[in-house]
């Protein structure tokens, strides 16, 4: 089962949250990877405009939202949709999941309020599974 279906089916209420939140870690994870990591993100969504929302979430102000066209224009429509392919999702569904998760995700992997190009960010996406269930459970997770 591929991430997006993970991600699809748990939306539909198909699928257990613990496999959700896994797939989009998966999915998070390789997105950060093809990006050259947070500040290489960072640095997309600067170029593209959306500089100071990324800024938002690694802040420890409140999270600036996006909407899922920014996500679109900052990660180029074709990541976007080799992303979806990979959850077996169109690239709509995508690049609105991660205008929802991606500032989140990006929040709880700056607990100091910058990025730090040495974090492993691999590990710090698995530790997230349990604060990203909450989050698609409905409950939602603030910073703490």
């Amino acid at each position: 089962m591929g991430l997006l279906d993970s991600i699809l089916g748990a939306a539909s209420g198909k699928t257990d949250p613990s496999g959700e939140a896994n797939s989009l870690v998966g999915i998070l994870g390789g997105l950060l990877t093809q990006s050259g990591g947070l500040q290489g993100l960072a640095n997309k969504f600067s170029q593209s405009g959306c500089g100071g929302a990324f800024a938002s979430w690694v802040g420890m102000g409140e999270n600036q939202s996006v909407s899922s066209d920014q996500i679109q224009k900052c990660l180029g429509s074709d990541q976007v949709k080799a992303l979806a392919a990979k959850m077996g999702i169109d690239p709509d569904q995508a690049s609105n999941l991660l205008a929802e998760f991606l500032p989140k995700v990006v929040d709880k992997l700056t607990p100091t309020g910058k990025v730090d190009p040495a974090a492993d960010h691999q590990q710090g996406l698995a530790a997230l599974i349990p604060s990203l269930l909450q989050s698609l459970s409905g409950s939602g997770a603030a910073r703490t």
